[in-house]
């Protein structure tokens, strides 16, 4: 069967479009406005495979591509570049052919496409991440105009917070500015209202998604990362292991391997030390306080992060509940205990 590929660079309103056959030949090239686009699916042979970058929009696409029986696939954009023929003269044209021309690469890896309910639950996590950076944006306003009046206050909301109240009842300010700073006041305050409603409408998410229930049984993983991990990845049968998933997230260092040489980059994550019993301690826990006498907490930090990659790919593509001794049943500890079983008998 001889599938045509299309290429298609998205954007608001003009799109740009190379269909490629079976050889890999150009056979079309068209510049379609987003009315005309949506016709032209329409009339594409089932079966066709239509190419995106998985940008803005990418899976809102593939969507309706779904409804008139095309394939899409979404690539991510830095896999697409190395196949545009011209990198000095980048435009609307060539990308279409570049984005057709790395689809038909048997090695490419594309996006998984997210379902609109994927894609509302996700949205929530990223207007969150929107007042998060507005909240601090609008800190950093107020200390600014007030150091301009020679008072100076720590960075933290709290101490903003107790330093508001007195200032904005101060008599030797400005009553202009002070209307001022009261006007930024009420907004900052507004900031952390809708943030907290995100925080709740996420959390509300996590408690009627079981998978999200099950993810938040491993130490460390809270509401947020629970629902944004479902959210993002589904049931996880995208990747064929865990490894996949945490190289997905970033959890691996960049590599600069050459002649045989491996050159790994530095990574760094912040967390907070959170301290346990030995005698109450999981055998996670006891796991992460001997890797910290032999790592850099960096390192430390993303092993961590890395194993509870794994752990939710495993959670999520067999459907099964967090078991902090599923360990013991493995082949490797369960010879390693006969061994010692035998070596204790001879004993």
């Amino acid at each position: 069967m001889n599938t045509t590929t299309v290429g298609v660079d998205l954007a608001k309103y003009l799109f740009a479009v190379c269909q490629l056959d079976h050889t890999g030949a150009v056979t079309l090239r068209r510049e379609l406005r987003r009315e005309a686009f949506v016709a032209w699916l329409a009339q594409l042979p089932a079966g066709t495979i239509v190419a995106m970058e998985a940008c803005s929009g990418a899976h809102h696409w593939a969507r309706r591509c779904r409804e008139h029986a095309l394939q899409p696939r979404l690539m991510a954009a830095q896999f697409v570049t190395p196949f545009r023929k011209s990198r000095g003269s980048k435009n609307d044209r060539n990308d279409a052919e570049a984005i057709a021309t790395a689809a038909r690469q048997g090695n490419m890896r594309f996006v998984a496409i997210k379902t609109v309910e994927q894609q509302a639950r996700l949205a929530w996590h990223c207007v969150r991440e929107g007042y998060k950076t507005e909240h601090l944006a609008v800190m950093n306003r107020l200390r600014g105009v007030l150091a301009e009046f020679g008072i100076v206050i720590a960075p933290s909301a709290i101490a903003l917070k107790r330093a508001l109240a007195s200032i904005l009842e101060c008599k030797n300010l400005p009553g202009e500015f002070i209307e001022l700073i009261a006007d930024l006041r009420d907004h900052w305050q507004q900031i952390q209202s809708r943030l907290h409603d995100c925080d709740a409408r996420i959390e509300a998410h996590a408690r009627a998604d079981e998978r999200s229930q099950r993810l938040r049984a491993l130490t460390g993983v809270g509401p947020l990362s629970a629902d944004a991990m479902v959210a993002s990845v589904g049931t996880g049968g995208d990747f064929k292991n865990g490894r996949q998933l945490a190289a997905w997230l970033g959890l691996v260092p960049r590599q600069h391997s050459s002649g045989g040489r491996e050159r790994l980059g530095r990574i760094s994550r912040s967390g907070d030390a959170h301290k346990v019993p030995t005698e109450k301690a999981t055998p996670e826990q006891i796991w992460i306080r001997q890797l910290a006498t032999r790592i850099p907490f960096g390192k430390l930090l993303v092993a961590i992060a890395n194993k509870h990659a794994r752990q939710i790919w495993a959670m999520l593509a067999r459907d099964d509940s967090y078991d902090p001794d599923a360990w013991l049943r493995h082949p490797m500890v369960q010879r390693n205990a006969s061994r010692k079983n035998t070596l204790a008998r001879a004993a």
